[in-house]
């Protein structure tokens, strides 16, 4: 009964998904629709989209997971991704979608003058978007083994499949009407359970053996407690404007008011949402601390309902919270799958295949290539996972990012040579993580948390090489940087006042 009550609510997300997905192919006719919905989507739903692409398997599963073993210290993943959109409101989200760019890729090169730019933008894109659809796919196969009891790999290849049909038949403007849809269902799926179990928590008298140890509630404790802790925030804070499923949402809005607007109502859903997986780690270490070693923490979430309150009632509530999962890794894997073929289809597909065919092809070699990969490293908890992606973003596009929009300095060079630099680093870090490299000491912390180190290399690595090739400041780079800080309404060109495109 409860196997097959939960792969009823599974099947019910997965056919919405799909059709909201078919109601956004009706309206999707063009290039421009395929690539950036024709810029026209509003705040709130560009907010609600946001948010349903960027609330993944690691906000939904991991984060309670990792407050159930870690306690206080993995307070700082809500916090650094829910920060992060304050930068990018502050420095990133108006200039960016003024630049009139598609992708990453195309601010590259639309800022530095470089083709060569653009093509090492467009592998670091790629590379980004595996590190991220990964943990999707093996949270997808978690989640559906621990409700119905099947094999890992069929909740994977079932998102696949799914986002595989939305993406290649409406593209974004589809894509975004299935992902703000996903960010009310996630956000229902998480609340209603949690109101029911702090009910019954009181109804218990309030217990809260396992809450008081101090290993969990004192922070900063442990080896190199003090340099991970930093390490994560600054990868945290960081990494989320240098993420490309992120960064392409605001090019479709229509101007940089409403690109802006976006933010705000992303940073309210973000901290709204986060509240629920914090209470659930905690509720953990009341009702599953045997889960603490098991290497099964990512599934307190789902275990909760009936460890607290058995029946019926346990049943339909992990029903629904399978649900609410599994949009959440349909909705991030959309976005991923988005921009990955976005960048495949202009960059490596364009010369055998028209945009919306290279669009469809990028979409089945992304989507294809990390269902591989997440069969091959399982085991890495998967909020841990997506921080080392969010590593690899600030060490690359966060630099291009702040110093292309801000310096007028920044050269082709530099660019490439810091995007480099910052990605080997941290690539490095990451396969060396997925692939199970331990280490113990400073090499193993360096391993685990790169962005301390990584970060401010590529800065510096951007900036000076930039310096010393300042004779090639790109040729339009005054231009350029008008047209990054003027409203909309002024024409760079002609000094009139005209809507831009």
């Amino acid at each position: 009964m409860r196997e097959l009550t939960a792969l009823l609510a599974v099947t019910i997300v997965a056919t919405a998904t799909l059709a909201v997905g078919a109601f956004g192919l009706r309206v999707s006719r063009t290039t421009s629709d395929f690539f950036v919905a024709s810029r026209r989507v509003g705040p709130f739903l560009n907010a609600s989209a946001i948010g349903g692409e960027y609330l993944s398997a690691a906000s939904f599963l991991g984060v309670a997971g990792l407050v159930l073993l870690r306690g206080v210290d993995m307070l700082w993943y809500p916090i650094g991704w829910t920060a992060g959109y304050l930068l990018l409101l502050v420095f990133v989200a108006a200039p960016l979608r003024r630049s009139g760019a598609y992708t990453l890729p195309d601010f590259a090169e639309f800022r530095v003058e470089s083709q060569a730019a653009r093509q090492v933008a467009s592998w670091l894109v790629c590379l980004i978007g595996a590190l991220y659809l990964v943990p999707q796919f093996q949270g997808a196969g978690l989640t559906l083994s621990a409700i119905t009891g099947a094999p890992t790999w069929v909740g994977a290849a079932l998102v696949a499949f799914v986002v595989l049909v939305n993406v290649a038949a409406g593209g974004m403007r589809s894509v975004t009407l299935v992902q703000a849809f996903q960010y009310w269902i996630k956000l229902c799926a998480l609340l209603v359970p949690a109101l029911l179990l702090w009910l019954a928590w009181h109804h218990h008298g309030s217990p809260s053996h396992h809450l008081h140890s101090s290993d969990w509630v004192e922070p900063l404790r442990g080896p190199h407690a003090t340099y991970l802790t930093y390490s994560l925030i600054l990868a945290t804070f960081l990494g989320t404007m240098g993420l490309p499923h992120v960064v392409v949402r605001f090019y479709t809005n229509h101007d940089g008011t409403s690109a802006r607007r976006t933010t705000l109502g992303v940073l309210a859903m973000l901290s709204m949402f986060y509240l629920l997986p914090t209470a659930y780690g905690a509720l953990g270490r009341v009702y599953a601390s045997d889960l603490i070693g098991s290497g099964r923490t990512d599934s307190v979430v789902l275990e909760l309902p009936e460890r607290v309150l058995g029946g019926t009632g346990a049943t339909l509530l992990t029903a629904l919270l399978g649900a609410g999962a599994f949009a959440a890794f349909l909705s991030t894997s959309s976005g991923l799958v988005v921009s990955v073929s976005g960048v495949l289809s202009q960059d490596v597909l364009s010369r055998r295949f028209d945009s919306v065919t290279g669009f469809r092809i990028g979409g089945v070699v992304a989507a294809g290539g990390a269902l591989v990969l997440a069969e091959g490293t399982q085991g890495l908890p998967v909020a841990h996972a997506v921080e080392l992606a969010f590593a690899v973003a600030a060490s690359t596009f966060c630099p291009l990012l702040l110093l292309g929009i801000w310096w007028r300095g920044l050269t082709a060079l530099g660019a490439m040579a810091g995007m480099v630099g910052g990605g080997i680093l941290s690539g490095t870090a990451v396969v060396a993580v997925m692939v199970g490299v331990h280490a113990t000491g400073w090499a193993g912390a360096l391993l685990a948390q790169p962005a301390l180190l990584t970060v401010p290399v590529a800065f510096m690595t951007m900036v000076g090489v930039s310096l010393a090739d300042r004779a090639r400041v790109p040729l339009h780079v005054g231009r350029a940087m008008v047209r990054l800080h003027l409203p909309e309404t002024v024409d760079v060109d002609r000094g009139s006042y005209a809507p831009m495109s």
